[in-house]
């Protein structure tokens, strides 16, 4: 009876002292598991004179009752403690501010693209939507380029096909106009074009582009001027100068490349914007187009030049790094 006595005074003092639920179950298996020591006596009670097995079998079955009822007692009060823990830990402050969540933020190329629309439109131009995958007659035939001409060495690009290319301009809009349309109008697009080019501060081989297009009774190269002045003014503010100098393009007659210059970057140096000039005859012609009556300016300008000179940055691959720290200045 001593061992039993012994045993069960350590079972209690063992689960008293359990700190949580885990040691709990090790000190139940410890002393009332198949293996544990007060269920190990029973092993012993053949051994015993006849007269003292009752008695002891009664005390280890009484031993069992009192070790269990105080798990199950232990074993509440750990858990109501853990749940109190876990609550505690759980707790929401609702007086606390809470977080802000994160935002998204439109680009500053689509903010630009956004206010191109916007100035296009207000001078009486339609936006029209390009495929960037192009044929090759409207990127260049319609666009009368002779065949091996050098001035397509200059808009080599990525070809899908003999036929089928990513387009070197959104000027390759007008072919698919002109087949639909009869002047007057007015046209502009913005999109994505793709050369073989030397990769710069002020030089991508992807990039943005603005074209616009116009065909009506009497055009002239001011008309052009006018537009294209009015349009980087209500981009770039009334400090901006422009400057026209006579280049060649195969689509327009005469030809000029346009520039503009800011004191907010490159000390004031003049940056190239893109080409102009009025819409080449044998384009109208090619089209039915009366040549004797209508008349019409067309030009491309680089839609990346126009935020760098906005905002001051002098490397247009910044635009595409996605770097945040960079992005967010134009929230």
């Amino acid at each position: 009876m001593e061992e039993v006595v012994r045993l069960t005074s350590l079972a209690l003092a063992a689960v008293a002292e359990a700190k949580d639920t885990a040691r709990l179950r090790e000190v139940e298996l410890e002393f009332l598991g198949k293996s544990g020591s007060i269920s190990g006596l029973m092993r012993g009670i053949g051994a015993l004179p006849a007269e003292e097995r009752k008695g002891f079998g009664e005390a280890v079955n009484q031993a069992r009752i009192e070790v269990e009822t105080a798990l199950v007692s232990r074993r509440r009060a750990l858990r109501e403690g853990e749940l109190q823990a876990q609550f505690a830990n759980e707790a929401l402050d609702v007086t606390m501010p809470g977080r802000a969540p994160n935002a998204g933020l439109v680009h500053v190329l689509q903010q630009t693209i956004d206010e191109i629309k916007r100035i296009m439109g207000g001078m009486g131009f339609e936006y029209h939507e390009s495929p960037e995958l192009e044929e090759f007659r409207y990127n260049f035939d319609a666009l009368n380029y002779p065949p091996n001409h050098p001035a397509m060495d200059e808009q080599d690009t990525f070809y899908i096909s003999d036929e089928v290319l990513l387009r070197t301009q959104c000027t390759a809009l007008q072919g698919r106009v002109f087949e639909q349309r009869k002047p007057p109008f007015r046209v502009f697009t913005v999109g994505r074009t793709f050369r073989n080019e030397a990769v710069d501060r002020t030089h991508g081989h992807t990039f943005y582009q603005v074209d616009a297009f116009m065909v009506d009774e009497g055009i002239s190269m001011a008309h052009l001027k006018g537009t294209l002045a009015a349009f980087v003014r209500g981009m770039l503010g009334d400090e901006v100068t422009v400057r026209f100098r006579p280049d060649f393009f195969p689509f327009v007659e005469p030809g000029v490349d346009y520039a503009i210059s800011s004191p907010r970057l490159f000390d004031g140096r003049w940056v190239e914007l893109g080409g102009a000039g009025l819409i080449h005859n044998n384009i109208l012609r090619r089209y039915g187009i009366d040549t004797e009556r209508y008349s019409g300016f067309a030009f491309g300008l680089g839609v990346e030049r126009m935020p760098m000179m906005k905002h001051g940055v002098d490397d247009l691959r910044y635009f595409f790094e996605n770097d945040l720290r960079f992005l967010r200045q134009f929230a």
